[in-house]
């Protein structure tokens, strides 16, 4: 997105990428399809420690200004839940658009180029690499976060921002799926598999989504969603009917159906694995008329209140994005410049902004990429 803006305005620019292929995250995203951006997208759908440094570059170039750029190069797609907007073909689509902008803005590009080091030059800088040495008026460093390697992740640009003596922030796994404590583990893996729709909350952050059990512990959009906000040792709470006034239900069921097993009738608003799992862990049995007013208050209590302390997360290995990175305050939030070191970019998930699940994280990418590109 940089490259080709910044080849628009006349710039001659050269992408140099590490593996042999461009854009396999864009490839491996949205199940192949792609979320490339979301309808509501705002400022709130990101974590920084400067929550305002994202605000510049998505009010330059909003969702809206990558879907006319979708629909321009004859993309179809489709919107699911929560305003994500994926490709109907697969994430080849928004590859090829990319691609295609850099071809028409002039854009040299190199594969399987590893990047030794970037030396500031008195004017400019010179950039060796295995396929030779540049030197060039600016460089812009968008090679992400650590997030799963197998798609080519490197710490590159935290290396390359400390060389030059910027500030990174602690970095953590988001977006991934936690695992669980031994004995909970062996309680709910026979649930892997068997989703529900859920609130997870920590303070005053919630994500009301579906929760997916696994074989390892708990993942899911919600569970994805709350883990950006997850310290080691913090518990989670989950709400299991977070649409629902579960105790007035319960006592309506309890008039129309006094002989029924409240099993039976959980049963019928969740998985029945899910159901007998959690009424065995919190001893509910029984028919509905043996439940007095307080009994069926302990019962919505617990559904309404399942704490949950992970043991950790499954790591980059699985996550969609890296928390932490560059601090922002380092950064222009205007041009991506950093201030110590003009003609030096960053742009990216390296940055300490992390969004949303969603396709948030795809539109803060078109958007800084769009703004440096018109100042490198």
């Amino acid at each position: 997105m940089c490259a080709a803006s910044a080849g628009y305005r006349g710039r001659s620019v050269l992408l140099l990428e590490h593996s042999n292929k461009i854009g396999r995250k864009i490839l491996m995203s949205g199940g192949g399809r792609c979320n490339f951006t979301n309808l509501q997208n705002s400022p709130a759908n990101y974590l920084s420690r400067n929550p305002h440094f994202c605000k510049s570059a998505l009010s330059r170039y909003p969702a809206s200004a990558f879907i006319e750029l979708v629909e321009r190069h004859g993309i179809d797609y489709h919107e699911k839940t929560l305003g994500q907007l994926f490709c109907n073909g697969s994430s080849r689509e928004i590859l090829q658009l990319l691609l295609t902008e850099c071809d028409w803005a002039g854009v040299d590009i190199r594969t399987d180029c590893q990047i030794h080091r970037v030396e500031k030059l008195e004017r400019g800088f010179r950039v060796k690499t295995s396929l030779g040495i540049w030197q060039c008026d600016s460089v812009v460093i968008a090679t992400g976060g650590l997030s799963i390697p197998n798609g080519g992740a490197t710490p590159f640009a935290y290396e390359t921002a400390r060389q030059f003596g910027l500030e990174v922030l602690p970095l953590q796994a988001a977006l991934v799926p936690f695992t669980l404590q031994p004995a909970d583990l062996e309680l709910f893996r026979p649930l892997s598999g068997d989703s529900h729709r859920v609130r997870a909350r920590i303070g005053a952050i919630s994500f009301v989504e579906n929760l997916l059990f696994t074989h390892r512990g708990l993942s899911g959009p919600a569970i994805l969603q709350i883990s950006s906000y997850w310290e080691p040792g913090t518990e989670v709470e989950i709400d299991l009917f977070p649409e629902l006034d579960l105790l007035a239900w319960l006592k309506e069921q309890r008039e129309a159906r006094p002989r029924a097993d409240i099993r039976t009738l959980l049963g019928q608003l969740m998985h029945k694995g899910i159901t007998q799992t959690f009424c065995d862990l919190w001893h509910f049995e029984g028919p509905i008329n043996r439940f007095d007013n307080r009994r069926l208050q302990a019962v919505a209590d617990q559904f309404h209140r399942w704490i949950v302390k992970p043991s950790g997360t499954e790591g980059y290995r699985t996550a969609e994005v890296t928390r932490g990175g560059i601090d922002t305050d380092e950064i222009s939030s205007k041009t991506f410049e950093a201030k110590k070191v003009p003609g030096l970019y960053f742009i990216g998930e390296c940055l300490d902004v992390t969004g949303h699940l969603g396709g948030h994280n795809f539109q803060f990418a078109w958007a800084c990429g769009h703004c440096a590109g018109q100042y490198v």
